[in-house]
C-alpha cells in the first residue's frame, strides 16, 4: 500500500516501515541506508570506547574492580517483533511483587528507547535511571571548589585530584529527600545545599557546568557506577523497578540479575529505519503546506527525490 499524506503526516515508527517498504530496490535510498548503518555502528563503537577508557582509569585507580564477569545477559532478538513482545520477554524474567533493577544494552537502533517507555508505563513503581544528573553534579561542585580557589577558570588538573573527587563523592547523598518520600540525590558542600530535583533546570545546566562535563565524566565513571548501584539496590530494596539503559562497559558494574541486550540479525534494519526517518521528514518539509492534499505518487516522488538528495556522493 502506497504511502499517502494522511501516513506520511503521521511521521512515526509506521511511517518509517511503510517508506522502507515502498523504497525497497531504490538504489538511492539503499546507499543512504548504508551509510547510516555503517555511521550508527562507528557511533557506537566509538562511545563504547570511550566508556571503556573510562571505567579503565577507574580500575587503574581501584575504584572498580578488574577482571569484573557480570551476571549473563538474556539476548532478545527483536527483528520482526513489536514492541509489546520485547517487554513481555523482559517482564516474564522479572520477580513478582519485589522491586528489580532491570539493565537494558543495545545498539542504536535496536528499540532500547521505546522499550524502556513502554516498560515505564507497565512496570508498578517505575523508575527510568539516568546517569546524567550525577555527572552534573561532580561538574557543579567541581566547578564550586575551582571559585572558592579563586582561579580565574576552571583548572581540571586542580580540582579533580582522587582526593578532591572522594570529598565531592561524600557531598552527594541518595535516599528519600524528596516530598512524600520520595527518592532524590542531596547535594551539600561548597555552598551548595539542594536536591537534584530542584536545580536540575537551573545551576545543573549553567554554561559553566555544560562545558565542563565531558571532562569531569572522563575521570569519574567509577564513582558514579558506584553511586549507581548503591542508588539502585536501595529503590530496589524499597520496591522500585529500576530501569537503567546504557553501554556495557559501564552497567556490567551495576549488581543485577535482571540483565537483558537487544539484537538484531540483520544490522541493516538500523541503517534502514533511520534512513526512512530522514526521507520522510524531507519529503514532508518539501510537500510543505500542500502536504495534506498531495496524492500517492506526488508522495512517492517527494521521498525518492529526498533520497536521492541524501544519498552519499550526491
Amino acid at each position: 500500500m502506497p504511502v499517502d499524506a494522511a501516513l506520511l503526516a503521521r511521521q512515526d515508527a509506521v511511517t518509517s516501515e511503510a517508506v522502507i517498504a515502498q523504497l525497497r530496490g531504490d538504489g538511492a535510498f539503499a546507499a543512504l541506508a548504508a551509510a547510516e548503518t555503517a555511521a550508527s555502528v562507528a557511533r557506537d563503537r566509538e562511545d563504547d570506547e570511550k566508556l571503556q577508557a573510562g571505567v579503565d582509569v577507574a580500575v587503574a585507580k581501584g575504584v572498580l574492580p578488574a577482571g569484573l564477569v557480570p551476571a549473563p545477559y538474556h539476548a532478545i532478538a527483536v527483528e520482526g517483533k513489536a514492541t509489546d513482545a520485547i517487554v513481555a520477554e523482559i517482564t516474564a524474567r522479572l520477580p513478582a511483587g519485589e522491586g528489580a533493577v532491570i539493565v537494558l544494552v543495545g545498539l542504536s537502533g535496536t528499540g532500547k528507547g521505546t522499550t524502556v517507555a513502554r516498560l515505564a508505563a507497565l512496570l508498578p513503581k517505575a523508575v527510568t535511571w539516568s546517569n546524567g544528573n550525577v555527572f552534573r553534579a561532580l561538574t557543579l561542585l567541581a566547578v564550586k571548589w575551582c571559585e572558592a580557589q579563586g582561579l580565574p577558570a576552571f583548572d581540571a588538573a586542580a580540582a579533580l585530584t582522587p582526593a578532591n573527587l572522594a570529598a565531592f563523592m561524600g557531598m552527594l547523598d541518595f535516599g528519600e529527600h524528596g516530598g512524600a518520600g520520595a527518592f532524590d540525590t542531596r547535594i551539600d558542600g561548597l555552598g551548595v545545599r539542594a536536591l537534584v530535583s530542584e536545580i536540575a533546570n537551573t545551576e545543573l545546566k549553567a554554561p559553566a557546568v555544560s562545558r565542563n562535563i565531558p571532562t569531569v565524566a572522563a575521570v569519574t565513571q567509577g564513582e558514579v557506577v558506584q553511586f549507581v548501584a548503591r542508588a539502585t539496590a536501595l529503590m530496589a530494596a524499597a520496591g522500585c523497578n529500576v530501569i537503567i539503559e546504557g553501554h556495557e562497559a559501564t552497567v556490567n558494574h551495576i549488581p543485577s540479575p535482571y540483565r537483558f541486550v537487544l539484537t538484531l540479525d540483520d544490522m541493516g534494519v538500523i541503517g534502514r529505519r533511520r534512513a526512512a526517518q530522514r526521507v520522510m521528514a524531507a519529503a514532508a518539509k518539501a510537500l510543505g503546506a500542500g502536504a495534506a492534499a498531495a496524492g500517492t505518487d506526488d508522495v512517492d516522488a517527494a521521498l525518492r527525490a529526498a533520497a536521492a538528495a541524501m544519498a552519499p556522493g550526491a
